[in-house]
């Protein structure tokens, strides 16, 4: 068996690997609706999405914290289970990024920890009011970007719906550069902690530290590999969230962002990890339904929705296989 050394390192190794890949994989979170209506250049957007996932990952820990506490009792979690979970995730990141489908990093990381520890010791060391409070906040915050969406939408068509379309287009397209930052920001906050939660929880079950506080190198590390995986891009899903679902104009993207962006950081303050994927997608489908509701693709948003559900289900299978094969090796 490799020491534990070797083995938080490897953890290590994968939770930047999957916060990289996350970088990439949910760039378009953030900038899919600025460079859809053009009111950013896509190098532009992807620099200052970098740029703000790093100094947004760097904001707190509180999600951190949430992650590596309340899911599985820490005392239980061994080096071979958070790398199974890690490798779970991981591969249903790439596999989803592959094919374009907008789907939750969150999601996949939750389940990969649940199919690897259960695998490894069974349900009774998940923390079940944890994982309540997790993933009520997962299904509520979606819903919440939906009605949100829909109403910042009609209040602004109130305001703004007599002005002609063209100076309401120039205006927003302005403003719309410090709504996709705030995003940008807000991403950072809630999705880089998760890696940090993950490499304190190996860090503390191994040893190395005595009490659960998340290490100053463990954040600007985890902030540095959010932010050099946003700054590569991840066209496939950009184009998904930024004009499959439906077509926008700058004052839709405006309303999407800051819908997005006030539900994430609301969840940020209460340490709850919250899928970026799903409250940005919803946040445009309740933008779009006060457009026009047939103006929203319902037939894509089904099928983002069916990876949302299949997600937790299918990476803690295939954490737990990797489990399973990775003590069988050991």
């Amino acid at each position: 068996m490799l020491s534990a050394g070797i083995l938080v390192a490897v953890v290590v190794i994968l939770a930047l690997t999957f916060d990289f890949i996350n970088g990439f994989h949910d760039t378009a979170n953030a900038i899919a609706t600025s460079i859809s209506t053009r009111a950013l250049a896509p190098r532009y957007a992807i620099l200052m999405a970098a740029t703000l996932n790093f100094f947004g990952a760097i904001s707190g820990t509180a999600v951190a914290k949430t992650i590596g506490k309340d899911i599985i009792n820490p005392h239980f979690v061994t080096q071979p289970v958070i790398i199974a979970a890690l490798i779970g995730a991981i591969l249903w990141n790439l596999f989803t990024w592959y094919y374009g489908i907008p789907s939750s990093s969150s999601h996949a990381l939750i389940g990969g920890l649940i199919g690897a520890v259960v695998v490894s010791s069974g349900t009774s060391v998940l923390k079940i009011a944890g994982l309540v409070k997790i993933i009520t906040g997962l299904i509520l915050s979606p819903l919440v970007g939906l009605c949100i969406g829909y109403i910042i939408m009609n209040i602004l068509y109130l305001i703004f719906g007599l002005l002609p379309p063209s100076k309401v287009n120039n205006g927003f397209r302005k403003l719309q550069i410090v709504s996709a930052a705030m995003a940008a920001f807000s991403h950072g906050s809630n999705d880089a902690q998760k890696s940090m939660g993950i490499i304190t929880m190996a860090l503390f079950s191994a040893g190395f530290i005595k009490e659960f506080q998340i290490p100053l190198w463990v954040i600007l590390a985890c902030a540095t590999a959010m932010g050099l995986g946003t700054s590569s891009g991840g066209w496939k899903i950009i184009r998904t969230m930024g004009g499959k679902i439906f077509k926008m104009e700058p004052i839709n993207g405006f309303a999407a962002d800051l819908t997005s962006s006030l539900v994430i950081f609301g969840a940020t303050h209460l340490g709850s990890p919250v899928s970026t994927t799903h409250v940005v997608s919803s946040s445009i489908m309740g933008v779009g339904a006060a457009k026009r509701v047939s103006a929203v693709k319902w037939g894509l948003a089904q099928q983002i929705v069916t990876a949302w559900i299949i997600t937790i289900p299918s990476t803690a299978l295939v954490s737990g296989l990797f489990y399973y094969l990775f003590m069988y090796l050991a």
